[in-house]
């Protein structure tokens, strides 16, 4: 995949109605600090378009990214942030779920999990919810470089264990720093359009 345009084109809150998109959606979820806006950024060769933050988080919107107008990345907002209120979290909750159910052309789920620890509790449950809505998540484990490559194996296995996920899940081990795992998300992502032309 060559990314020629990339625009972030509509910002979906609480109460904003989920777009008719006349593109295949691909979206991403995780937690809110497992590294989502510095891998969207990563994929779109862009510094700063998916804000990162040192505050956990900061995406509260369903953000649909337009690229090469042949596709859209979907940030869904970071769960498990421990600051938000139980209300802004049932809502955020809620707005996911609308999202998961309603979108017509959502074609794809990466769950990105961070490659250090075993997965959380949030992040089991987020699994099953994907599953539960009839997607079958591509595992993204994040902040690769953080590990040692010896240990690499050990997470990998922890991280599928841990959500028990089926034989033959894809899990792709990624870093924002040194862009390792990227290809494989674009191979992903060009078959993904392959299928919907």
């Amino acid at each position: 995949m060559v990314i020629k345009n990339v625009s972030l084109e509509t910002v979906c809150g609480i109460t904003s109605k989920i777009p008719d998109s006349r593109l295949p959606e691909v979206a991403f979820a995780g937690k809110s600090n497992v590294g989502k806006s510095s891998l969207i950024n990563a994929l779109m060769n862009r510094k700063s378009l998916a804000r990162t933050s040192s505050q956990p988080g900061k995406t509260q919107t369903i953000n649909f990214y337009n690229i090469n107008d042949a596709l859209y990345l979907v940030d869904l907002p970071g769960y498990g942030y421990a600051k938000a209120s139980v209300k802004v979290k049932e809502q955020w909750g809620k707005m996911v779920d609308r999202y998961l159910h309603k979108s017509k052309q959502l074609k794809g789920v990466f769950h990105l999990i961070d490659i250090r620890h075993a997965p959380s509790e949030n992040d089991r449950m987020m699994y099953e919810w994907i599953l539960h809505n009839g997607y079958q998540p591509v595992i993204i484990a994040t902040k690769l470089d953080k590990i040692k490559k010896s240990q690499l194996q050990k997470q990998l296995n922890l991280i599928l264990d841990t959500l028990d996920a089926a034989e033959g899940t894809v899990i792709i081990p990624f870093s924002a720093e040194t862009k390792q795992g990227r290809e494989e998300i674009y191979e992903i992502l060009d078959r993904i359009l392959e299928e919907n032309v």
